[in-house]
């Protein structure tokens, strides 16, 4: 099944830590689309539940050093 989810996110402060959490979470296999904002604080993510969970994608942010508030 296909879900989409909004986290907010902080300690991003610029471009850079938007390619950095969507390039992370790109390379997780379930993982459809991705749209990262510093300003916004916000990671937009569409994935597939059967081949990763909510839990994995945050565990992606929170290792490359952000926070899911």
């Amino acid at each position: 099944m296909i879900e989409s989810e909004v986290l907010t996110v902080t300690g991003m402060k610029c471009g850079g830590c938007e390619a950095n959490v969507t390039g992370k979470l790109s390379a997780v296999d379930g993982v459809i689309s991705v749209v990262a904002s510093f300003k916004e604080n916000e990671v937009k993510v569409e994935y597939d539940t059967e081949k990763t969970t909510l839990d994995d994608i945050e565990d992606v942010i929170t290792g490359a050093g952000f926070k899911i508030d």
